[in-house]
C-alpha cells in the first residue's frame, strides 16, 4: 500500500536532478584541481632532462645568483682570508675569479662532519666517494677560461657543485653534467636552495658534452681521463678555451689548457701536475 501512494517524477524533474548532480561534480573538480598560477614550477610542464630540481634555461637570457641564503653571510672573514693567502698569493689574479672565491660559501657545498675543514687549502671527501677539489685549483681553472659575464660554460662532472657555483658568479650560465645520478641530484638541488638559476644540473656522461646547449665558450672538466673527448672539443667555440685534467702514460695527471682559434685550429699545452678523480663512462672504453 505503501508504494501506490508515491508521487510519479516526471521527466522535467529528472532534468533538474541531473542538472544539479553535474554543477555539484564541476565544483568540486574545480577545487580540487585549481592551481595559484604563480606557483607553477618548470616540472608541471615538459619535464627537464637532469634530475629532481633542475630546470632549462629560459633562453636567451637567464637570471644571476641571488645572495639571500644565510650562507652567504657565514664565515665571511675566513673566506677573505682563503683568497688572500691560498689564492691571491699564488699569482691569480683576476678580479672577477677573487670576488667569487670570496662570494660562494665553501662550507655549504661539503657533508656537516667536514665543514670545518671548508676554509682549508685542500681537497675534502663529498657524497658517493667523490671529493670538492682544493680551493687554489677551482680559482686556477676558473682563471684559465677567462670568464666574462656573457660566457656560457660546460663543465665535466658536478661533483658538489661548488665549482659551477664559482663560474656562475662570473658567467651568464653554466651547464653542468654528472655521471652518478644521486650526487647530480645532491648538486642540483644545493644549487637551487643556494639561490643559482643560471647553473643547470644534468644526469649523465660527460664525455658526450651537452650539444643541445653549446657551442660553449668555456668547457672545464674537474674529472681525469686518458684522452681529449672528441665530443667537448666539437662543442668549444672558435675563441673558446677548455681546462680539464688528463692522465699520462705513466699515470701522471696534468692539467691541460685548450684554445681554438677563429678557424678551429686548437692549441693544448701542460699548465700544472694535478691529482682528481678518474672520469668514467664512455671515455673508459677503448676508442
Amino acid at each position: 500500500m505503501a508504494a501506490a501512494n508515491r508521487r510519479k517524477v516526471g521527466p522535467r524533474e529528472h532534468l533538474g536532478l541531473l542538472f544539479a548532480l553535474v554543477l555539484l561534480l564541476s565544483l568540486w573538480f574545480v577545487r580540487h584541481t585549481a592551481r595559484d598560477p604563480a606557483s607553477l614550477s618548470v616540472m608541471d610542464g615538459p619535464k627537464a632532462s637532469g634530475p629532481p630540481g633542475t630546470s632549462e634555461p629560459n633562453e636567451p637570457q637567464a637570471s644571476q645568483p641571488d645572495h639571500s641564503h644565510p650562507a652567504f653571510g657565514e664565515r665571511v672573514v675566513e673566506r677573505q682570508r682563503m683568497v688572500d693567502s691560498q689564492i691571491r698569493d699564488r699569482e691569480v689574479k683576476d678580479p672577477n675569479v677573487l670576488r667569487a672565491m670570496r662570494i660562494v660559501p665553501r662550507h655549504a657545498f661539503v657533508p656537516t662532519r667536514q665543514q670545518r675543514y671548508a676554509y682549508e687549502d685542500r681537497p675534502l671527501p663529498i657524497e658517493e666517494g667523490q671529493t670538492i677539489s682544493q680551493p687554489y685549483i677551482v680559482a686556477f681553472m676558473t682563471e684559465a677560461l677567462k670568464l666574462d659575464p656573457n660566457s656560457t660554460v660546460l663543465e665535466i662532472g658536478t661533483g658538489s657543485g661548488y665549482q659551477a657555483a664559482v663560474c656562475a658568479e662570473i658567467a651568464r650560465r653554466v651547464h653542468t653534467i654528472e655521471i652518478v645520478e644521486p650526487l647530480a641530484e645532491i648538486a642540483a638541488g644545493r644549487l637551487k636552495e643556494l639561490g643559482y638559476p643560471n647553473v643547470f644540473v644534468r644526469a649523465g656522461d660527460g664525455y658526450y658534452g651537452w650539444p643541445d646547449k653549446g657551442p660553449f665558450d668555456a668547457i672545464i672538466g674537474t674529472a681525469a681521463a686518458d684522452r681529449i673527448p672528441p665530443p667537448l672539443l666539437a662543442q668549444l667555440k672558435p675563441g673558446g678555451r677548455m681546462i680539464l685534467p688528463v692522465t699520462g702514460e705513466v699515470g701522471l695527471q696534468y692539467l691541460i689548457l685548450i684554445v681554438k682559434d677563429a678557424e678551429g685550429r686548437l692549441d693544448q699545452r701542460k699548465v700544472m701536475p694535478v691529482r682528481f678523480v678518474p672520469m668514467t663512462g664512455q671515455v673508459q672504453k677503448p676508442e
